[in-house]
């Protein structure tokens, strides 16, 4: 009864395994997605950091590495800075900065106030893999967002400098454009909300830049090793 048994579990097991190495039995592969993608580019905002009502242009970098899990999800950590000049009117509403005297900043109805904010976010990304070409995607983020103010007073001249920070929610989208299997054109356009002064900013900025991707070479099947003789 054993000597039969085993024979039976013998021919079972052989068939099996002439089944598994029949050709085009093989299991298709998956869906084929970079597994890392390092971006890094040029960021223009469009910022009201200090609630003035003047939105001004800062420009800047932008710049990410994500993992994507799936052909759909992507897990991203971004950093970006950006750098330029604000404006705030004069007068009572010119917080976060003091009112005159002390601070008695130089111009007529505004002033300039030199800028600097750099936000560290992360968050998830959700790109849709249907084109060979173009990759679109939405993301949203969220961390911390920091940024600085300098004005000087007349007619001394003496820096007032004001600091504000807090959480950073960004939400938005691009598209990759494939330029090889490894590099990428990315254009960005998102919605950057910070907080600081005991307010919140709104905030828009649009990024364009170069990514490179991880790309793991599709693995050859049995028959492609091996293919049959003509």
């Amino acid at each position: 009864m054993r000597k039969t048994l085993g024979l039976v579990a013998a021919v079972v097991a052989l068939s099996v395994m002439s089944w598994a190495q029949l050709p085009g039995e093989n299991p298709q592969p998956g869906p084929q997605f970079p597994r890392a993608e390092l971006y890094g580019g040029y960021s223009y905002g469009l910022t009201d950091l200090f609630n003035s009502g003047y939105r001004e242009g800062l420009n800047g970098w932008n710049a990410s590495l994500g993992l994507n899990a799936a052909p759909w999800l992507g897990f991203v950590f971004e950093g970006s800075g950006y750098y330029g000049i604000s404006k705030i009117p004069r007068g009572a509403a010119q917080a976060p900065f003091p009112n005159c005297p002390p601070f008695c900043p130089l111009g007529t109805n505004t002033f300039n106030v030199n800028t600097t904010l750099y936000n560290y976010l992360f968050g998830a990304q959700f790109p849709y893999r249907k084109w060979d070409r173009l990759t679109p995607f939405g993301e949203a983020l969220f961390g911390h967002s920091g940024f600085r103010g300098e004005a000087r007073s007349s007619p001394d001249g003496t820096l007032y400098a004001r600091v504000g920070s807090g959480m950073g929610l960004m939400g938005g989208g691009g598209v990759d454009y494939k330029i090889s299997p490894r590099l990428a054109l990315r254009f960005k356009a998102d919605y950057l909300q910070t907080r600081g002064f005991k307010l919140k900013q709104d905030n828009v900025r649009f990024s364009i830049g170069i990514v490179i991707r991880n790309v793991h070479k599709k693995k050859r099947t049995l028959e492609e090793e091996n293919p049959p003789e003509q």
